[in-house]
This record gives C-alpha cells, sequence and structure tokens, in this order.
C-alpha cells in the first residue's frame, strides 16, 4: 500500500486540519446541511484540506462551493465576505469516521470562518453530501447542530455580524 493512501488505496486519507464555514446572512438567519452518512445530522458547510500546504481560505472557498454551489468572489458574494473568525475548535474525531484518517490519528484541528451571503442566496447541494438544507434563526440553528464546536461557532455569530445603522 503508498504510504498516505487509506486501505482503499482510492482515496488519500484525510488531513486532520479542516475548516468550519458558518453561512449566514446579516440577519443572522444561519445555513445548515443534512448529512446523506448520517441523516438528521445537521451541520454548517465543513472539509478539510485537500493537501498539507492548501490555504485555509482556500479551503473554504472550495469547500463552500462543492457543498453548496456557492461562488465566493463573484458579485454577489465577494471574497470581503469570507472572514476568518480566528476560532480553533481541537476535537476527536468521532469513531464512525476515523476510517478516513491514517492510522492513530484520533483528533482534528477546526477553523472556523464565517460567509455573509444576501438572503435568498441559492444553495445547490452536493447530493453525494447532503440531502437537504434549511435557513434557521441563529439559536435554532445553533440547536440543530449535532456537532458541539459546530453550535458554539454558530452562537459567536453576533460578534461577527456587520454593524447596523440606527
Amino acid at each position: 500500500m503508498l504510504s498516505g493512501m487509506s486501505t482503499s488505496a482510492e482515496r488519500p486519507f484525510k488531513i486532520p486540519e479542516s475548516v468550519l464555514v458558518v453561512i449566514h446572512t446579516a440577519e443572522a438567519q444561519v445555513l445548515l446541511l443534512e448529512r446523506v452518512d448520517k441523516p438528521g445530522f445537521w451541520q454548517s458547510v465543513t472539509g478539510s484540506k485537500d493537501h498539507p500546504d492548501e490555504p485555509l481560505v482556500q479551503t473554504a472557498i472550495r469547500e463552500v462551493q462543492e457543498e453548496t454551489g456557492i461562488v465566493v468572489g463573484g458579485a454577489a458574494v465577494p471574497h470581503a465576505a469570507l472572514r476568518d473568525w480566528g476560532l480553533i475548535n481541537v476535537y476527536e474525531i468521532y469513531p464512525v469516521w476515523r476510517h478516513r484518517y491514517a492510522p492513530g490519528v484520533s483528533s482534528n484541528t477546526e477553523h472556523v470562518f464565517g460567509l455573509l451571503v444576501p438572503a435568498g442566496t441559492p444553495v445547490r447541494l452536493a447530493p453525494d453530501e447532503h440531502l437537504r438544507f434549511q435557513w434557521l434563526p441563529m439559536a435554532d440553528a445553533a440547536d440543530a447542530c449535532f456537532s458541539p464546536s459546530n453550535a458554539e461557532a454558530v452562537l459567536q455569530l453576533p460578534n461577527f455580524l456587520p454593524a447596523r445603522s440606527a
């Protein structure tokens, strides 16, 4: 078996460094996605680096586009709408997903980003990853997240919302 390859030899092991992207509107509506492999598990956009040198911002842009069809860098969602929140979570990888990582890897480092999108932004799901999506008010979204780190990130949203003019 090649080094860095999973036992199936079809795809490399996942890199245990990832992004969590909280996609939201200025009104604190949060986009959640339901996992195909775990129906009933709702989450924000997440994903690991494709290679160790991939910049985290590129990981975030790629994952958002792959999972939702939202293109960061266009007229509707400019690059400036994506912000690194400077929050980092280190957590134990759920046992059900550990086989995706190299032997002995049990934790992941997750970098949290926020993406401000206009209300009504169309979403096109990756059917191999997600079943459904929903926009929820911040508190409801946090309650719906299966991952505690995802719920906590959603609850940080007020710290990163644009200032509203009076």
